[in-house]
Parts: structure tokens; sequence; C-alpha cells
């Protein structure tokens, strides 16, 4: 049985691909930072499909955390054979010329550092060089690393660029020891983040300005992400595809 690890499972794009993963076959980790109840209810979603599930709390902002995530999933469900790097944030909508360092460490953290240290676990695990036997990981990016989200979060959208860079290179990296790496760009999709940004309502502002009229829903995403980590997508790394209705 494929055991899948989802960052950032209990809500949003992340819960929409555990309970995806679910129906395509996988066991699935379903991590959260906080909402342990959001999380449980995603489990449960899970083994209603007949399919072993467990919900890890764990900061990817912490090192700490990310190992332990890695070993307690490897604890209750076996090999990790997929990685998912979905947690991420953002804060208030805010010029450049507003932001302190501290804010840009917060989003530095979890977006990018985090990711870093949870694909290092993956790649420890799943390396036919460490006797692992291969597997996939799909970064969850965003449109604004390329558009740069001026006015809104300029930050969040570098800390994706980033995000975007180490799936290049890990990519490249690792193709060659079984792990194939890619990414998945979202565009405007209705998921709880909006409102960590101070407008709940934004993809209802947007929407309708996207070439599809438009925002885009959390399954959308994941049907994408499933995609990427299944064999139909076995000869595509350091691949990218934006999920974004034509932004």
């Amino acid at each position: 049985m494929s055991v899948l690890l989802v960052t950032g499972a209990s809500r949003g794009i992340g819960a929409a691909t555990a309970r995806l993963a679910a129906q395509r076959g996988y066991d699935v980790c379903v991590n959260f930072r906080s909402n342990e109840a959001a999380a449980q209810t995603v489990v449960a979603e899970i083994r209603a499909l007949g399919h072993k599930a467990a919900a890890v709390q764990a900061d990817v902002a912490r090192e700490a955390d990310v190992v332990r995530l890695f070993e307690s999933t490897e604890k209750a469900l076996g090999a990790i054979s997929a990685l998912v790097n979905n947690a991420g944030i953002l804060e208030q909508q805010m010029r450049v010329e507003h932001m302190d360092a501290a804010r840009l460490g917060r989003v530095f953290a979890t977006n990018v550092t985090g990711a870093f240290v949870c694909a290092r676990e993956a790649v420890r695990r799943m390396s036919t060089q460490h006797g692992g036997r291969g597997g996939s990981i799909v970064n969850v990016s965003s449109r604004a690393a390329v558009l740069g989200a001026p006015g809104e979060y300029v930050d969040y959208a570098a800390s994706k660029a980033a995000l975007d860079a180490l799936t290049l290179g890990l990519a490249r990296e690792v193709a060659g020891e079984g792990i194939r790496v890619n990414a998945v760009r979202a565009g405007i999709i209705e998921t709880g983040i909006h409102a960590s940004g101070g407008e709940p309502g934004r993809v209802a502002r947007l929407g309708p300005q996207l070439p599809m009229k438009r925002g885009g829903q959390a399954i959308e995403v994941a049907r994408a992400i499933l995609w990427l980590l299944s064999d139909e997508a076995s000869y595509t790394t350091g691949t990218f595809v934006d999920v974004s209705g034509g932004r």
C-alpha cells in the first residue's frame, strides 16, 4: 500500500488532496499545526473509505517537529512513498515598504524552510541511494511566484518562487534515485487562506476577472497533485502544472 504524507492537510487544498488520495488507494498522514478537530474529521473520512489514516500535529517551521512528523507517519502507516508539501501561510495584505523582518521570518520559515526540511526527510527515506524504493514529491506553489502579488503579498510570492527553485533543483538532483519532484501552481482558489490575509471575499472579487470567469475549487488543485503523484506521470519531473483558470 502506498503511504502519502500531506502537510497542512486539515483544510483547503491539503484536505482535498488527502481525501482524493484515499479514493485513489493511498493510506494518508494528515498533518496539522493547530486544528486537530478538522484533521480528525479528514482522518475519519479516509478511514470510512477503507484506508489507514493518522493525524499528526507538527509545525513544519520547526525542524524537530518535521523529523517527528516523518517518524510518526512511518510508525503509524509504514514506509512513506509520497509527499505533498502543502503547508503554507500568508499574512495581512501589505506593501513591501511596511513589512518587517519578523513577518518575513514567519512566512519563509513555514513556506520555504519547512518545505526544504520535509523534502530532505522524504529523500532520506525514498532515495534508492539510501535503500529506498523511490517515490514522488509534489510541492504546492502559487501563480503568485510568477506574478509577484504586488500590493498584497510580495513576501508570500517570493516564498513560492523559492519553492519553485527547490522543485527544479531537487528534481534534477534525485532524478536518478527513483524520486520525481514536481509542483502545482495554484491560482485564485476557494480556501480559508484568504481570510488570513484580511480579505475573506478575495475570490469573489478576483474570480470574475479571470479568463475562466471564476475562482477555482480545492478539489481541482488536488486532481492535478494526484496526477503528478501517480504512475501516469512516470516520465514527468521538474515540471509545473498551473491550476489557475488561465491567470
